[in-house]
């Protein structure tokens, strides 16, 4: 079945475009506004809303194929692809890229995705938001084409198992990282909170006084509220966000670093305790160096927590890299920089047989349609933990991801035989 027609329009995604250089820096608060002068190329202030691209492609049987450019909250920082803003590049959408998708045989999801990944205009491969959204609709349109779910397209298409199970989930905050956590634990998610930890005075504290108070505050929290805590289970495993505050805070001391994390995992027993982007050295190499020597202090201090990459690990080859140099625990394959989907499913893949965790992250930044496509790669790669996204607010994110995935789940299983209600853990 052929793609006959390819249409773009402009749209809103899930939060907004936050200038992290200018937060790290200091930026002051003026309710919602962040206040202060933008410091990354493409930024008019601090914070502007986010902006996306929605891609429609129209099939021969009048069915429509959907997905959603969009680009994460800290567009510019950590190595990424500059702010993306929608009436910078629809008219180049509809003139040069339109033509080329229309024609093209839907049922070919992985081949297509490739060609739009490696497609050059004026020398340059497109935005990284162009080919996440476009590839996202091409998903969509194999999946139409073939009248499977998009987690069957990808099973087949890299000839995985189609496992009928949910993926992990991680929540996360936001600002609000009190009472986003009382909801999480109500709905149960299997890693909290993110936290937002992106400034030193204001979150972290300047000897990490801050964070380790908050640590303590979700134990108790946990402890006090989360079902069967007393005897069934050990609840959600905590995940914290840090930006690189850590190594401002340490100045990148990596025994006072190791020191601080430990005491932090001491604190958060019998939780096990992520922490991501604990340092940003300023480019790859160095961080992939920084981050190897952080675990290995960790290591011989006999401290069980662990180091999720983030900044400078963005693409398919930057997460090979931090892959092979086995320099942290766990990975974010922060779907949105990665391009075309079909990086997320490699990635994942990678990471597993590499020996570190996959964490199919992403942004708040992005829209339903984009977390929704989300679900379906993890169902398909199976990573440690998938990111609750669209938004802050929680709630709404939740209801995007886990509905998505628990639909999904009963599909899967009707069609291998199953019958309704089966469970994947007691069969």
């Amino acid at each position: 079945m052929k793609i006959i027609k390819a249409l773009f329009s402009a749209g809103n995604s899930g939060f907004f475009f936050d200038d992290q250089r200018a937060i790290k820096a200091g930026a002051g608060h003026d309710g919602f506004f962040y206040t202060g002068q933008a410091q990354t190329p493409g930024f008019d202030t601090v914070r502007q809303a986010g902006e996306a691209v929605s891609v429609i492609l129209l099939l021969e049987d009048g069915s429509a194929a959907e997905g959603d450019c969009a680009a994460v909250q800290y567009s510019g920082a950590g190595g990424r692809d500059p702010l993306f803003l929608a009436e910078s590049y629809l008219l180049m959408l509809r003139r040069e890229i339109a033509p080329l998708l229309e024609g093209r045989e839907a049922e070919n999801f992985r081949e297509n995705a490739i060609f739009i990944d490696q497609l050059k205009v004026d020398g340059k491969r497109l935005h990284t938001a162009i080919r996440y959204g476009i590839s996202q609709a091409l998903l969509d349109a194999a999946a139409l084409a073939g009248k499977e779910t998009k987690t069957e397209v990808v099973c087949r298409q890299w000839d995985l198992p189609v496992t009928p199970a949910p993926v992990p989930l991680f929540g996360q905050s936001g600002d609000d990282r009190y009472t986003a956590v009382d909801k999480m634990i109500l709905k149960q998610v299997d890693a909290l909170p993110h936290g937002l930890i992106n400034n030193v005075d204001e979150k972290l504290g300047r000897r990490g006084e801050k964070l380790a108070e908050y640590v303590t505050w979700l134990k108790e929290r946990i402890a006090a509220f989360w079902p069967g805590q007393n005897g069934d289970s050990d609840g959600p495993d905590l995940h914290i966000d840090v930006y690189g505050t850590i190594g401002i805070a340490f100045d990148n001391e990596v025994e006072a670093m190791a020191d601080y994390l430990a005491r932090l995992g001491e604190r958060a027993g019998p939780h096990s305790l992520y922490i991501e982007g604990p340092v940003d050295l300023g480019e790859r190499e160095a961080q992939i160096q920084g981050l190897a020597e952080l675990k290995r202090a960790l290591k011989r201090k006999g401290s069980r927590v662990k180091i999720v990459a983030d900044e400078w690990c963005n693409t398919l080859e930057d997460i090979q890299a931090f892959a092979d140099a086995q320099c942290c625990h766990m990975a974010q394959i922060k779907t949105p920089d990665l391009g075309s989907i079909h990086n997320v499913v490699d990635s994942v893949l990678y990471c597993q047989q590499s020996g570190i965790e996959a964490y199919q992250g992403g942004t708040c930044n992005e829209t339903d349609l984009s977390a929704r496509a989300c679900v379906h790669l993890a169902m398909a790669a199976r990573p440690e933990r998938m990111l609750v996204k669209p938004g802050m607010g929680f709630d709404e994110g939740l209801v995007i991801v886990r509905n998505e995935m628990m639909r999904t789940i009963e599909v899967l299983n009707y069609r291998l035989g199953r019958p309704e209600g089966y469970t994947y853990e007691t069969g």
